[in-house]
């Protein structure tokens, strides 16, 4: 079944499946272990995880559990707000790969814009990936200004960049810009915190198909060539968001899609995050 998700390819080589598991608020060690198998038994191989979410240690048991290879999984997680700042990011960094019972990581990334520790955060970052502890860097929730502020002192350009994304938030012009900087983008909150499901214009598509609205998000998601990380911890949803691969949406249909656009955030404003130096 991997076989069937397509491969991004980072700016330095490195690849992520298109298509991840979010384990955003998995905090139960026997939830963790079940969501973790199934999503290994659907052909997951992306998790996708944060320092914010207290769950590393639970997850890192649930992987150990699994019987899964270390070398066949793509682990992605977050540096916190509260850890930020040179020191701390790489204090935090060495109890993430404790807890994930991991030595290194394929996917560190800065969980917020920070105006009081935007460069020392980054530089630490940097310096894991400079000395191999991670396979590739990036960011999140990180606008334009951010990147074109990031660029007057990083060594590195991120790799990724994570950001809210679905039919009611679509970010054109930011897609636009990180595809012109070659940075690949990837979309957290992809159904809108489950918004999507009685949106009538995705049903009335998903009918065409045979498949769900939320199906058919994920589809344009993948369509837009963004890698996609949906949350579940029912059985059924997670084998439900792997059967994305055997349709394709029409132009139209993605353009239609696009245009339920109306830049609602289910999360806050990077700008207010990166202003007030957290939430």
């Amino acid at each position: 079944m991997t076989s069937l998700i397509k491969k991004i390819s980072l700016s330095n080589s490195v690849s992520i499946e298109q298509l991840g598991f979010g384990t955003f608020k998995i905090v139960d060690q026997q939830e963790a272990n079940n969501a973790v198998m199934t999503a290994l038994n659907n052909g997951y191989r992306a998790f996708d995880t944060a320092q914010l979410y207290n769950n590393e240690k639970i997850l890192g048991e649930a992987f150990v559990n699994s019987g899964v290879a270390r070398q066949e999984l793509f682990l992605t997680t977050k540096v916190s707000n509260l850890n930020q700042g040179y020191e701390q990011t790489l204090k935090s960094f060495e109890q993430s790969l404790k807890d994930l019972q991991t030595d290194y990581l394929d996917l560190f990334l800065v969980h917020w814009p920070l105006k009081n520790h935007f460069f020392d955060t980054w530089k630490a970052i940097e310096q894991l990936y400079e000395t191999k502890m991670v396979r590739a860097i990036g960011v999140c929730n990180f606008h334009q200004s951010h990147f074109e502020l990031l660029k007057t002192r990083a060594n590195i350009k991120p790799m990724i960049n994570q950001i809210e994304i679905h039919p009611y938030l679509v970010q054109k012009e930011l897609i636009e810009y990180l595809n012109k900087e070659q940075i690949a983008i990837e979309a957290w909150s992809p159904l809108a915190r489950g918004r999507v499901v009685e949106e009538p214009l995705l049903i009335n598509i998903g009918q065409k198909y045979q498949k769900s609205s939320s199906q058919v998000t994920l589809r344009w998601h993948v369509q837009k060539d963004l890698i996609v990380i949906p949350k579940s911890v029912n059985p059924l949803r997670i084998a439900e968001n792997m059967q994305i691969f055997d349709f394709e949406l029409t132009d139209t249909e993605m353009q239609q899609i696009d245009s339920l656009n109306e830049d609602f955030r289910t999360g806050p404003n990077p700008d207010d995050v990166y202003q007030k130096n957290g939430f």
